[in-house]
């Protein structure tokens, strides 16, 4: 039996992308290392060949050779060599897009706004933002496959997996860093609609605590308040304005109806699990918070007495305000409560039906 070693054995393949291609660079792609340039512009071609091409001269910018880290320009001109998908990668897709018909189809996420710089799209919760971590697709992978035909969808942000609401998908990678700038430079208006069990102090209006990322035992990721000259402290600001609350009135004690606030937390920064842990630290945890709430109350909120149940986090990405990248006019977006949050809210608060009401006009 002959045996090679150390060869590269020649995968089978398709001639899809077997020729010589031209491409022109525009100005969305300006900026980009050629490496992950060329990883968009040959999909399904593996990174390996793609680094291979580059150090062998065959990808040639403007007639030159240019490295992986190159940083490509509006109207460069990138040659592209024959390049073949392995059937491996095709299969991969067609694999992937199996998968992905199991989670909530991207058709079914509402779209908010959309023009052709960025869309906003009203996630429902459950649905990871991006795949990783033991999810195969998350709410950006499957945009792409619903949208094949779309050159260029980047998360502009991100929303934890058991949050609803407002997410930003960029369309054009201009649209992206003005956007991201925009979250940097806290020029954005960004609020959410939070549910706590209790009465919310009203003089509890500005929660400035520095929070550090660490992780649990099993490598699981927490995050928790500590002192701001700790050395990873991380300023974080939240604003509480109270919505609404139970009516003084309601004694009954049944999970479903003791007491609680519904309250609009605006936060100026945008650190991981900030909200939650900001309202957790005054002792009045997320209603439905697995991971900082009151894990008794959630159990038992959960359980099906013939009341209405909650099975999920009541945190809702609320408000949004940007300007337009484009045209520099202000953009503001709202996105109504779950059906699952509107009805557990007019259970315990059924005073406030505006609560869930849309913005006119």
């Amino acid at each position: 039996m002959k045996h090679i070693i150390g060869g590269n054995l020649p995968a089978p393949v398709s001639s899809a992308n077997a020729q010589v291609k031209s491409v022109t660079v525009d100005d969305d792609s300006a900026g980009q290392r050629l490496d992950n340039f060329l990883m968009r512009e040959l999909k399904g071609v593996p990174k390996t060949h793609v680094y291979r091409i580059i150090r062998s001269g065959e990808v040639r910018v403007n007639k030159g050779r240019a490295s992986a880290d190159t940083r490509i320009e509006a109207g460069d001109i990138i040659r592209l060599p024959p390049v073949r998908t392995s059937e491996r990668a095709e299969h991969k897709t067609a694999a992937m897009a199996e998968q992905a018909s199991r989670f909530v189809p991207a058709k079914d996420f509402p779209v908010l706004y959309e023009d052709e710089h960025f869309l906003a799209v009203n996630k429902p919760a459950g649905v990871a933002v991006h795949g990783g971590s033991g999810v195969s697709f998350g709410v950006i992978e499957q945009l792409r496959m619903a949208r094949p035909q779309a050159t260029f969808l980047e998360l502009v942000h991100r929303l934890d997996r058991e949050t609803s609401g407002i997410l930003l998908v960029a369309k054009k990678r201009s649209a992206l860093k003005n956007l991201q700038d925009q979250f940097r430079e806290r020029e954005t208006g960004k609020t959410y609609l939070a549910l706590v069990a209790g009465a919310w102090p009203t003089n509890k209006k500005v929660l400035d605590k520095a929070l550090q990322k660490y992780l649990l035992p099993d490598g699981e990721r927490r995050v928790r308040v500590v002192a701001k000259d700790h050395p990873d402290a991380m300023p974080s600001l939240s604003l509480v304005k109270v919505h609404s609350v139970t009516p003084a009135a309601c004694t009954t004690q049944t999970p479903q109806q003791r007491a609680y606030s519904l309250l609009e937390v605006t936060i100026k920064t945008g650190r991981t699990h900030q909200i939650r842990v900001h309202l957790a630290s005054e002792g009045m945890g997320i209603v439905g918070d697995d991971k900082y709430g009151d894990f008794e109350l959630n159990k038992a909120l959960a359980r099906d007495d013939g009341a209405v149940v909650l099975k999920r986090m009541f945190l809702h990405a609320w408000r949004f305000q940007c300007t337009h990248p484009a045209t520099g006019e202000r953009v503001a977006l709202q996105a109504d409560l779950p059906a699952e949050l509107a009805r557990f809210l007019l259970q315990a608060i059924p005073q406030d039906p505006g609560a869930v009401a849309p913005v006119q006009g």
